[in-house]
């Protein structure tokens, strides 16, 4: 069972990095070069933006590092996935650790091809810096997470599931 589990996690993790790929593809074709596309005037537009950094543009010029740490936090991701427990009650955290896994591996794959990654999601209200789908997959499978640890699963259900001790 675990086994099929795990297929299904990685079609699903690699499906996620597919529609990221394509979704920055679509952006490449159709942005690139030809300006802003306004979705919803004032709020919303798709804008062709090459992030050599990371988040919030951070860590511009550290293209190795990234790698590095983001290749060791798939990994590391990967491996409380594959360990996490079957029973029911975690399909939410499973889902969260696909989401950040997918949202990782999407990002990646820029870095490492072009060697830099491919944002356009730009909210106009706040000036709030462009994103993609692979960082929504991201923030939504680490929110979603937190907030699980926070309000669903029990003390020693955390504890299990960070590796801190084993289960009781």
């Amino acid at each position: 069972m675990k086994t099929g589990r795990n297929l299904i996690n990685l079609i699903f993790i690699i499906l996620l990095a597919g529609a990221d790929q394509l979704t920055k593809g679509l952006i490449v074709s159709f942005v690139k070069g030809r300006g802003n596309i306004v979705l919803i005037k004032g709020v919303l537009e798709l804008e062709y933006f090459e992030n050599f950094g990371a988040a919030f543009n951070s860590l511009v010029g550290q293209r190795i590092l990234l790698i590095f740490m983001t290749s060791l936090l798939i990994l590391f991701l990967l491996w409380k996935l594959f360990r996490s427990p079957d029973e029911k009650r975690y399909f939410g955290m499973r889902l969260c650790l696909c989401l950040a896994v997918g949202g990782a591996l999407g990002n990646l794959i820029d870095r490492i091809v072009k060697g830099y990654v491919v944002d356009f999601i730009y909210f106009t209200p706040i000036n709030f810096p462009k994103f993609n789908f692979a960082d929504m997959c991201v923030t939504g499978g680490v929110i979603a997470l937190g907030a699980l640890m926070m309000f669903y699963y029990k003390e020693e259900e955390v504890d299990y599931l960070l590796g801190i001790k084993g289960k009781g």
